[in-house]
């Protein structure tokens, strides 16, 4: 849709225990992306304040999606992978973008009106803000594509708004640098400067929920560490949650259209599917018919043979931290190169005086 160069950003925040969600919806998805186009994967530090300003050991969270990224075969060689708070761009852009986008277009964020609930005048300027540090990660690197679940649609919109703002109201100037490039805006292909970002919607197989509670979504904030299959369990681990996850006393049906209404069997077949990579009606051919006494054992099977090589070098990693720490350094230098020179552009674009 425009002569941008194809390049993919995305981040997880460094907070709470990453768990298997985080890795079918998003980490084992990256490992995929790096073989289609450029990509770079950022652990987002400064997003973190917003949920809680100060945190229990923030440099340790970082280091463990770091890893994370690494055990799942994330290749730093071919991907950047670094953490937000060493590129300066990130919340200078940020604090442009504050300027550019509307205070009725930050009220309407719903994740906002769901985070800050009844008490809003005592949430911080950051929480309302944040969806602005958003679209400074990815358009700091001017990225085409961003990995999108349902609730960060939004987000993404938002960016996509503030970059079509940018350029209209910068239209002129971007125009006498030489600095746009062809963008197409509906019907219309302007000169702008920054592309109008593409969303990779997730498959329908990543959306994974709670074991205790098919309703909810898998959650590192969940209370009951029951509820989720974090990175760094062990084998028992993951067998004592798959048995205790929660079921109903009915057999598996045949097929997918038979889950409709039983939201723990969904959610076990989906986990089952998305591990092995086949159609819940593909599972459902197996075990159809099956109680949850057999289904369960085979579950924790999968489940230990995938995530097992994961884990392993997950929790070997993060006896190196100096080796994560280097990593991290190297990706903090070439993302900042790609940063710096955005925010020179931006600048001259702006008027604004700099080296």
């Amino acid at each position: 849709m425009s002569d941008f160069a194809p390049r993919v950003l995305s981040g997880i925040q460094p907070t709470g225990h990453l768990h298997l969600g985080n890795y079918l919806g998003a980490i084992k998805k990256f490992v995929a992306m790096q073989e289609e186009m450029p990509c770079l994967f950022c652990v987002v530090d400064l997003h973190a304040i917003t949920a809680k300003l100060v945190q229990d050991d923030l440099a340790g969270q970082t280091r463990a999606i770091a890893a994370a990224y690494l055990a799942a075969g994330i290749d730093p060689e071919r991907s950047v992978i670094f953490n937000q708070s060493r590129v300066t761009g990130h919340a200078e852009l940020a604090w442009i973008f504050n300027c550019v986008a509307r205070i009725g277009w930050m009220n309407r964020m719903t994740q906002f009106k769901d985070k800050a609930g009844k008490d809003r005048e005592n949430a911080s300027l950051g929480l309302l803000a944040y969806p602005s540090l958003m679209a400074a990660d990815i358009l700091v690197y001017r990225a085409t594509h961003v990995p999108v679940g349902d609730d960060q649609k939004q987000h993404l919109e938002l960016t996509r708004d503030i970059a079509i703002k940018f350029n209209n109201d910068f239209s002129e100037r971007i125009e006498k640098t030489g600095l746009g490039r062809e963008v197409r805006m509906g019907e219309e292909v302007v000169h702008g400067y920054f592309p109008i970002t593409d969303p990779i919607i997730e498959g329908p197989a990543t959306r994974i929920m709670s074991l205790k509670d098919g309703a909810k979504k898998m959650s590192k904030s969940d209370p009951s560490d029951l509820s989720r299959i974090n990175l760094t369990d062990d084998a028992d681990a993951i067998a004592r949650k798959v048995k205790k996850a929660k079921t109903d006393p009915d057999a598996l049906p045949s097929e997918a259209a038979g889950l409709a209404g039983r939201p723990e069997a969904e959610n076990l077949v989906g986990i089952y599917a998305a591990l092995s990579g086949e159609t819940r009606d593909q599972v459902l051919t197996q075990f159809g018919g099956k109680q949850f006494s057999e289904f369960k054992p085979a579950l924790v099977e999968l489940a230990v043979s995938s995530l097992g090589p994961v884990t392993g070098e997950m929790r070997r990693l993060l006896d190196d931290p100096g080796h994560i720490d280097a990593v991290l350094k190297a990706g903090g230098e070439k993302a900042n190169e790609i940063a710096a020179k955005t925010m020179r552009d931006v600048k001259d674009i702006i008027g604004m005086l700099h080296d």
